[in-house]
């Protein structure tokens, strides 16, 4: 999603600039093409010389701005330049002259020449954030289409504070500079409600034992994100997951559940308001007959364990879905996986599957890539060649579309 892209990122001056480095060296290392463009605030955090080092490329400051050393005006190059942009961290200041439409430096000469989505990460302290006056700003800065959002969230900032105004960690920049490549910065699901469902649910034995599966929740993770990012309204309802994965959603409505009775029930409370309904959990098939509630002792342990099974989660909404609704479901298959998910589709009543191989190396668990066929109720059939989890969800929902 990356290769051959042309990112440019505009510094600010706060001290979350040290971060924004991380994420230059990782869309370069990507072989994303960046330049920089730093404003007089972010060289006293940063240098240029460090930015040009990570990008491979000249890093620009407003004594480039004023000097005639560039056949064309270096803003306008710039702007007619980049794919995307990004201004990180933004500061009170930048925020104010972006709402207003003033152009002072050569950052913000260079938004106002460029016709690209921009990517806003906010960062400062608590107090200065809940000002009435960059309140205001933020939301009228984002009453244009060219505008995207990322973060801030909470925590300990550098002034000890502990509060909003953290700018969002450079994983979940890179999450959303990817999407805007892919989309173009389009909203196209503005207005859809998306339900999806993900992780790997858990049947305990006792409080310490139970069946489960290796699934991590990474690709509903990845569908939630780019549904969120493409405008949609997405309620994720998630089997245990790792936090620091579930902190890089921003927007996106969390229903933990841990078994699959739980996720059953989530579902069912959510569905009747989705348009969209993506089943990427794993959700067991079957449940140990018997739940102790204190930990069995070794010597008690079954030499057969009894299984019970667990409701359809998918079939049962196939049952509930209304003409409007559309239904998803997947299928991680070894093997053959397209006979399966296509007798699936049908007795699921679904209207589209995703059938993973989890036997193929970028395909399946744990893993950050995948690869699948994508089938529907009208026979159409596409092939979905590895790729990260991000761009196969972002193709899945173009699909839908």
């Amino acid at each position: 999603m990356l290769e051959g892209k042309r990112v440019l990122i505009g510094v600010g001056g706060g001290i979350a600039a040290y971060k924004v480095c991380d994420l230059v060296s990782t869309l370069a290392k990507a072989g994303a093409a960046v330049q920089a463009v730093l404003t007089d605030g972010a060289q006293q955090f940063v240098t240029p010389l460090t930015f040009a080092t990570l990008c491979r490329h000249p890093a620009y400051t407003d004594r480039d701005f004023w000097q005639p050393t560039h056949s064309r005006p270096l803003h306008i190059e710039l702007g007619e330049w980049a794919d995307v942009m990004a201004i990180a961290p933004l500061t009170a200041n930048t925020l104010a002259k972006l709402a207003y439409g003033l152009a002072d430096n050569l950052l913000t000469n260079t938004v106002l020449a460029s016709t690209c989505p921009v990517l806003l990460a906010p960062a400062m302290n608590t107090d200065m954030w809940q000002q009435q006056s960059v309140q205001r700003n933020w939301q009228l800065v984002q009453q244009d289409a060219r505008y995207h959002a990322v973060g801030p969230g909470a925590g300990i900032l550098a002034c000890d504070r502990v509060g909003m105004g953290r700018m969002a960690e450079p994983p979940q920049i890179l999450a959303h500079l990817q999407s805007l490549l892919y989309t173009g910065g389009h909203r196209d699901l503005a207005g859809r409600q998306i339900l999806i469902s993900t992780g790997g649910t858990r049947e305990y034995l006792d409080p310490v034992r139970f069946i489960g599966n290796p699934s991590t929740g990474k690709m509903g993770l990845a569908l939630a994100q780019a549904a969120a990012h493409r405008g949609a309204t997405v309620t994720l309802v998630h089997a245990p997951m790792e936090a620091g994965l579930l902190a890089s959603l921003q927007g996106v409505r969390l229903i933990p559940v841990v078994s699959a009775d739980q996720m059953r029930q989530s579902m069912l409370n959510y569905f009747p308001e989705a348009d969209w309904t993506i089943m990427a959990a794993a959700v067991a098939d079957v449940k140990p007959a018997d739940y102790s509630s204190q930990k069995l002792p070794k010597r008690s342990l079954p030499e057969v364990l009894p299984l019970a099974a667990v409701p359809d989660i998918v079939a049962e909404l196939g049952g509930l879905k209304q003409p409007h609704q559309r239904l998803v479901g997947f299928a991680a298959q070894t093997g053959d996986i397209l006979a399966p998910a296509l007798e699936k589709l049908k007795r699921k009543k679904l209207d589209a599957i995703v059938a993973n191989p989890v036997d193929q190396p970028d395909s399946g668990f744990g893993g950050d890539r995948n690869q699948a066929i994508f089938l529907d109720a009208q026979g159409r059939q596409a092939a979905i060649g590895p790729c990260s989890k991000l761009e196969m969800a972002h193709r899945v929902l173009t699909l839908l579309l």
